[in-house]
């Protein structure tokens, strides 16, 4: 009789440990669930994003728009040949957005110099599609550079909107550069030796 008493004991004390442990898992369950849900949330605006991104593109016949949540590389169409360009590292700064735009050739030949107009701004918040009306833009320029290659970053200093602001770049107008040559200042002719300048 004793021995099951105790044996009683024993499994009442293993289910009321196992009861303890399940609900010291709950709280980490909950926080795991929670992650989940950001995560997903996450994944579906990178891709409502990157179809808007898309579709933007197929209907653009000059320059290429990238979308920062869609966080996704596109493919330009340029008089310097066919580009990979891509936006990273999008942050806050005391002006607006500060932000790394990398431009490539898929054909992994050498970047020819170029200039370009990159223009930014917000998107509706209805339709999804860029309010061109307050856009803003800048001139970039990329030089031949001594060491050929394939690839190229600038570092962008957009004004005028936050990194939560920011609803599209705009990349366009891509023409090549002839010569990287700076020109040199006039030098001033010397007074020959004696003389006085006036």
């Amino acid at each position: 009789m004793t021995i099951r008493y105790r044996n009683l004991g024993l499994f009442t004390a293993v289910i009321l440990l196992a009861g303890c442990a399940q609900h010291r898992e709950v709280p980490k369950l909950k926080n795991q669930v929670v992650e989940l849900k950001q995560m997903l949330g996450t994944l579906t605006e990178q891709a409502i994003a990157l179809e808007r991104q898309n579709r933007l593109n197929q209907n653009s016949s000059n320059g290429v728009y990238l979308l920062p949540q869609a966080n996704s590389a596109a493919r330009l169409q340029s008089s310097v040949g066919e580009l990979s360009v891509s936006l990273s590292q999008v942050k806050s700064e005391a002006n607006g957005t500060q932000a790394i735009l990398a431009i490539g050739t898929l054909s992994g030949q050498a970047l020819p110099g170029f200039t370009a107009t990159l223009e930014w701004g917000q998107l509706d918040a209805t339709t999804g599609m860029p309010l061109t009306a307050d856009a803003l833009s800048q001139q970039i320029k990329s030089y031949d550079s001594l060491l050929p290659k394939n690839e190229q970053s600038f570092e962008l200093r957009l004004s005028g909107v936050t990194p939560e602001q920011l609803g599209y770049i705009r990349l366009h107008s891509l023409t090549p550069v002839t010569s990287n040559a700076v020109p040199q200042p006039d030098k001033k002719k010397r007074a020959p030796s004696g003389a006085l300048s006036r």
